[in-house]
């Protein structure tokens, strides 16, 4: 019985050290991510209120909308995985995310006017304007409501209306635990996930993770720092719930008269498809790019993508076309 006693009190107290390390590691790391987060960015001031914004590089302006989760540094990185470089990149923090406050009226509307209000203060006539995922009602409602702002539009894995089959995500076990870590605010929840089932995450993010495990070096490292990127959790939780909560509707999209292109994959687990499908055939003249496979971070498909949009911007005029 000694011996039983002795070995449990062992395991405890190797339990008890392992928990105080990860807990020591996840205090420093979030340390660390808070720092991060609270440099690269400046705060405009406008009449509808404060909104933070990153300014970065220089050429054509252009404007990156986050998706859900985001932020300033999700913009920032997803504009130069996308388009590369040669441009101007401002990345504003939506409503909720980061330090930018959520005002009386947090509506996609509301979020484009504050971001023409933005263009004119940084005294940018006209922008190239990229809306990824939940970012794309904002830069659709831009092009719509402010159309000499907007050079060109490209929706990303648009989370928008689509009236047969709308935009979701499953509610497996894995996500139900993901729901509860987002709905709590919960940082070290998501921390520790990301450290022990990273692939719940990958999932709960709109992508199959067997294809994010076939896929090169250096696709899995984007995967997973856009994993690490929704961290702090709690710095953009109440950005989340605005973009979780309302019911999508059916916007204007034929009033938009920017040269529009919109790109999705078959795979995509927020199934943002049928909406691309929607958009496309309702703005004039929209492009619409669909891959088979790369699910909502367009897994593999980096350098299509890429090449897709910069020939776009090329066909615009924006960029001379063996840029």
């Amino acid at each position: 019985m000694s011996r039983i006693i002795g070995f449990l009190l062992v395991m405890l107290i190797a339990v008890a050290t392992a928990s105080g390390v990860a807990f020591l590691l996840y205090r420093n790391e979030l340390a660390l991510l808070h720092e991060g987060v609270s440099r690269g960015s400046r705060i405009a001031s406008l009449d509808s209120g404060p909104v933070e914004y990153a300014d970065s590089g220089a050429g054509i302006p252009l404007l990156s909308i986050h998706g859900a989760g985001g932020g300033f540094d999700q913009g920032l990185a997803l504009a130069s995985s996308l388009v590369g470089e040669g441009f101007r990149i401002i990345a504003p923090s939506r409503y909720g995310y980061l330090r930018t406050p959520v005002p009386q009226d947090p509506s996609p509307a509301a979020q484009a006017d504050a971001l023409a209000a933005l263009l004119t203060k940084l005294d940018v006539s006209k922008a190239v304007v990229v809306g990824v995922s939940a970012g794309a009602r904002s830069a659709v409602e831009l092009g719509r409501r402010h159309p000499d702002k907007v050079a060109v539009l490209i929706l990303v894995v648009p989370a928008l209306y689509s009236p047969a089959s709308p935009v979701s995500i499953d509610v497996g076990r894995g996500n139900r635990f993901a729901f509860w870590a987002v709905n709590t605010g919960g940082d070290f929840a998501w921390w520790a996930a990301e450290n022990i089932v990273p692939s719940v995450l990958i999932r709960f993010i709109g992508v199959r993770p067997a294809l994010v495990a076939a896929a090169p070096q250096a696709e899995r490292d984007r995967v997973m720092s856009f994993v690490r990127g929704v961290e702090p959790l709690s710095l953009r939780f109440s950005g989340i719930n605005i973009d979780s909560a309302p019911e999508l509707h059916e916007q204007p999209l034929a009033e938009i008269a920017a040269p529009t292109l919109i790109v999705s994959a078959r795979d995509d687990l927020f199934n943002t498809l049928p909406a691309a499908e929607f958009a496309a055939a309702r703005i004039p003249r929209a492009k619409l790019v669909v891959y088979d496979t790369g699910g909502h971070l367009l897994v593999g498909r980096t350098q299509e993508v890429r090449t897709a949009i910069r020939t776009f911007l090329a066909g615009a005029g924006l960029i001379p076309s063996n840029h």
